[in-house]
């Protein structure tokens, strides 16, 4: 997580009861870590499940409980503490929170800032599944939905009382990025994107395969970013251990072929392809059954292999593709390489960097090819850099991409 990304946001955090109110302490702890400022609010029900004081230790500023709290000079909080907002952020919001306020209700701190603020509300619902599927409950929703409130989540598990299904509050991880993303500039709102990431895994037999050091992390950093911006993402991914973006639709594959493959199903439905996998050149001819033996009397193996699909070069020849980003990640000469790559794939933007200087890391450099010449942007860790590529996307994003 990018430490600065919520830098200049308050937000008041307003708990309502129930079992997740665990989570928030750590989300709390996240929401400080990226530089915003949380005041939290708990309902009387909220106090019975974590206490005020461990609530103040982590958002570092004095927590409310009543409405005639007596710290606010004009004893007016509900008014005072929702003026100061960027956003409200209910979590948990529990059945009867939300029906509150569906119906204007106004009888407690909480409820009342809620119907006396100026500034988007959000919502991220934790109860029991059967409350959560009860029709008057589907009716509440609705009507927050319609009122312009964001609702984050549910999520779908195991829950406290032991039973299984959609009510569970999102983790804490999840609730932050959603916010995260809430407070972006949608400047893809309404493109779909479709992207690669990570290496690929070229088997030689049941256990061997060939593959290379690619994290997918610029990868997955690019999805992220891009759902954050407003666009509907698809996120093609090979054999990683990532948490998916949030937001994101992610599909996982092996091999270059199973990646060509499901890039070639899904791209008709998409307005811009970023091939940024490190996707292996060939293969073997012929995958052992068996694992091959080690032995004293055998040679040491050899394999002829044949050329796997190009994917971005054929994602590019379609006859009406999608605005086309591809990677290169090279060990020298990234000028040369980098636009020859370019123009051999007949895309209009390739970004390049020095692959094994970065593979692994937190951090990236990149320089842009395009016909109009070569932009280096500085060094930054791969959520920042991932950004700034979004940003520099958006911009040559033709108003007909959209038109297929």
């Amino acid at each position: 997580m990018a430490t600065a990304e919520l830098t200049g946001k308050h937000l008041v955090l307003g708990m309502s009861g129930g079992i997740a109110c665990y989570k928030i302490a750590e989300l709390t702890r996240l929401l400080t870590k990226a530089d915003a400022t949380v005041q939290v609010v708990m309902t009387e029900a909220a106090t019975q499940f974590i206490t005020p004081v461990t609530m103040q230790a982590l958002s570092g500023r004095p927590v409310y409980t009543s409405q005639w709290d007596a710290r606010v000079p004009n004893n007016m909080a509900h008014i005072d503490l929702s003026r100061e907002a960027d956003a409200i952020v209910i979590a948990p919001a529990s059945t009867d929170f939300l029906a509150k306020l569906a119906h204007g209700m106004a009888d407690d701190l909480l409820a009342t800032l809620c119907v006396a603020r100026d500034c988007p509300l959000l919502v991220v619902p934790a109860m029991n599944r059967q409350m959560w599927q009860n029709p008057a409950t589907q009716r509440n929703v609705a009507q927050l939905r319609a009122d312009g409130i964001e609702v984050l989540g549910p999520d779908s598990g195991p829950q406290a009382c032991g039973e299984v299904g959609d009510g569970r509050m999102l983790e804490a991880a999840a609730t932050y990025e959603a916010i995260a993303s809430f407070f972006q500039p949608k400047i893809l709102a309404g493109r779909r994107v479709l992207l690669t990431a990570g290496p690929t895994f070229e088997p030689l037999d049941p256990v061997r395969g060939i593959t290379n050091r690619s994290s997918g992390k610029m990868g997955f950093a690019l999805a992220r970013a891009a759902q954050q911006a407003g666009a509907d993402v698809h996120l093609i991914a090979g054999p990683v251990a990532l948490e998916t973006p949030w937001g994101v639709i992610r599909e996982d594959v092996q091999t270059a072929q199973q990646m060509h493959d499901a890039v070639m199903r899904a791209v008709p439905d998409y307005d811009v392809f970023i091939g940024v996998a490190a996707v292996a050149d060939w293969r073997v001819d012929h995958i052992s059954d068996h694992k091959i033996k080690k032995t004293a009397e055998r040679a040491i193996p050899a394999f002829n292999f044949v050329e796997n699909p190009d994917i971005l070069a054929a994602v590019a020849k379609l006859p009406h593709p999608p605005y086309c980003v591809g990677f290169a990640a090279e060990s020298g000469d990234l000028d040369v390489h980098g636009e020859e790559k370019r123009v051999r794939k007949n895309v209009p933007l390739l970004i390049g960097n020095l692959g094994p200087l970065t593979f692994g890391l937190d951090d990236n450099e990149v320089v842009l090819f395009e016909a109009s010449g070569a932009t280096k942007l500085p060094r930054a860790d791969k959520r920042t850099l991932a950004g700034a590529l979004i940003a520099e996307i958006a911009k040559r994003l033709p108003d007909t991409s959209l038109i297929r």
